[in-house]
């Protein structure tokens, strides 16, 4: 079975672009989006992806992710997913000897801006980079998933 073990936080400011050793553009969308299963459609830069995951526990969960051609990922995001699809700019920022993902959303959630690390193991410890704010890892509000819903949490609740 696929796992995936990650962290995520918002992010308190654009000093990570200047960190950054690439970026990808992404549009992904959701053809279910249940507690229990998501099945996410995602086209990264030119090369696109089928991703089912399962139901969240603590930072863990299941994940399964399968490459399918583009013109299939186009075609699923524009008659079979979800609406609204999420657009956003990835950037890859090396830290203390991990790697950091941080997602600059466009659109309707322009202006949040969250990062994720994926971790071997829950009690894996790193280093925090100074752009890092609150972490958000168990708030459902911030799952790519409940986002499509169009609202931009608010960090103070």
């Amino acid at each position: 079975m696929g796992k995936e073990i990650e962290h995520k936080y918002i992010v308190t400011g654009k000093e990570f672009i200047n960190m950054a050793t690439g970026s990808h553009d992404i549009k992904q969308g959701y053809l279910c989006k249940d507690k229990e299963r998501t099945v996410r459609i995602r086209i990264m830069d030119e090369k696109a992806f089928i991703t089912i995951k399962g139901e969240t526990h603590g930072d863990t969960r299941a994940e399964y992710e399968y490459p399918i051609s583009s013109n299939d990922a186009k075609s699923m995001l524009d008659t079979l997913c979800i609406k609204p699809i999420i657009e956003k700019t990835r950037y890859i920022v090396p830290f203390k000897g991990n790697n950091w993902e941080i997602d600059m959303f466009k659109g309707f959630l322009e202006g949040l801006i969250l990062a994720e690390i994926e971790i071997p193991s829950s009690e894996y410890k790193y280093d925090i980079p100074p752009f890092i704010g609150k972490n958000v890892t168990n708030d459902p509000r911030y799952y790519n998933s409940n986002l499509v819903k169009g609202n931009i949490p608010d960090a103070n609740d």
